[in-house]
């Protein structure tokens, strides 16, 4: 065997290494993974966003300025207090202490970047967008939209927006919003936890999309065309024709991608197949990707990861499968069954080992059941193909024993390759070859054989 064989690159680890080495991972959000060791692997929120209790989640809200009913009582456009009630100012005691006062109190009362010294430009803009100018305070846009507070409350921080004490930065828009989730509720076509999931959902998925738009698009064609043009000046004019063309091509997308998934619904042969479904897992990763930050500068590590980002959504999409999300270095896929998984692992490796600019990749597939919720994936799965992954020598595709079993099912890999070499046509109708490396025990999920997958010649 010689030494740069997968099978011996799995074998040379040490022991530490081989039982270290597979728990060094967290998979795509499920619930059993385990806890990465290494702080330098960590991700962003999406593999771990679901531990925790969610403040959303219809109990234990904590109270503050934006759910607090009485808040409003300051707001004297509504009910405002006679002179003889409101507490006389104190005295000024120097002017060093009064600046304190006069800024803790702005603190106060517009929290986080709701200051009154909001920039009119940028004010100018938010207009454009929304559609119509700042009206309302929280109170009363749920007094106008006739929905209780404290729901409203809920249906905000679900979307993903701060708490805004009672600042008068909220219009029309807002008050048709709530009233239309809450429309839902009171109609019997969503319960209040699945229209709260709703508003989450929507303003996780919206407010990525939004940054991406302005670091990525928006951001480039702001600079100015000619000497002395200010940022507005470029800005506000693009924003204005870009807006409603953007609006239509996302409803549009919206569309096409609800129509696909109503589709899968259909088909199933029940609600439990829909919620524990058996699917092709993968992950893909890679490799050195923490030493490669800290040698790459900013703007060219930003310019790799998007292209890997790109170039996997790409692959994955063109062959059937279905991205679920993105990591960094790292994508996780699925796939209705283990052929069309196994065809873009190995495309994922063939493209990005032709690519100078990439680092080497590794692959990890697994088959069974897969609870989905929210657009993820989670359980044992999900689990077994993220190990995989760890363990796979660069520029591999390691699947378990259950991928295995689908594709010779499907006649697309022999039983064996001793048996396939016997037979009168030997590679006839074969997409893959699949050989089995040295099981080994993984934490958390016993002991697995891997098996190294690679395309017929």
């Amino acid at each position: 065997m010689t030494a740069n064989d997968p099978e011996s690159a799995l074998r040379a680890a040490g022991p530490d290494e081989r039982s270290a080495s597979p728990d060094a991972r967290v998979d795509g959000g499920g619930a059993d993974a385990d806890p990465t060791p290494d702080a330098e692997r960590e991700q962003d929120g999406g593999r771990d966003s679901d531990g925790g209790r969610d403040p959303d989640d219809g109990e234990g809200v904590r109270a503050g300025a934006f759910d607090d009913p009485g808040a409003h009582e300051d707001d004297t456009t509504l009910d405002p207090a006679p002179a003889h009630a409101r507490e006389p100012r104190p005295p000024a005691r120097d002017g060093a202490a009064h600046g304190r006062d006069s800024a803790a109190h702005g603190r106060e009362r517009y929290p986080r970047d709701e200051q009154p010294a909001d920039n009119p430009n940028a004010l100018k803009v938010e207009e454009l967008i929304l559609g119509s100018e700042r009206k309302y305070t929280p109170f009363q846009a749920a007094r106008a939209a006739d929905v209780p507070m404290d729901l409203a409350s809920r249906f905000w921080r679900a979307m993903g927006f701060a708490d805004i004490g009672q600042a008068r930065v909220l219009t029309e828009g807002d008050v048709l919003a709530l009233r239309r989730l809450a429309g839902l509720v009171e109609a019997g076509l969503l319960n209040e936890a699945m229209a709260i999931q709703v508003a989450r959902s929507t303003g996780q998925t919206t407010a990525r999309l939004a940054e991406w738009q302005v670091d990525s698009f928006l951001e480039s064609l702001t600079v100015s065309p000619e000497p002395g043009m200010s940022r507005m000046e470029v800005t506000y004019p693009l924003v204005e024709l870009l807006l409603p063309e953007l609006e239509e091509f996302l409803v549009y997308v919206w569309r096409r991608q609800l129509a696909a998934a109503t589709g899968r619904v259909v088909q199933a042969a029940d609600d439990e197949e829909m919620v524990d479904r058996r699917l092709a897992v993968g992950f893909a990763d890679l490799v050195g990707f923490t030493r490669l930050t800290r040698r790459l500068e900013e703007e060219e590590l930003g310019e790799l990861v998007e292209a890997f980002e790109t170039t996997s959504a790409d692959l994955v999409a063109a062959n059937g499968g279905r991205l679920i999300k993105t990591l960094g270095d790292e994508v996780l896929f699925v796939a209705d069954d283990a052929g069309t998984a196994a065809e873009i692992g190995l495309r994922l490796i063939e493209t990005l080992s032709n690519d100078e600019t990439m680092p080497q990749l590794r692959v990890g597939l697994a088959f069974g059941a897969v609870t989905t919720r929210m657009g993820d994936v989670f359980g044992t799965t999900v689990n077994l193909a993220s190990r995989l992954t760890s363990i796979a020598p660069k520029d591999t595709v390691l699947v378990d024993g259950a991928v295995r079993d689908e594709v010779t099912a499907a006649g697309e890999a022999p039983e064996s390759e001793k048996e396939s070499a016997e037979g009168p046509e030997p590679a006839k109708g074969y997409r893959f070859a699949l050989r089995p490396l040295y099981q080994r025990p993984v934490r958390g999920l016993g002991v697995i054989e891997p098996w190294l997958l690679s395309r017929r010649d």
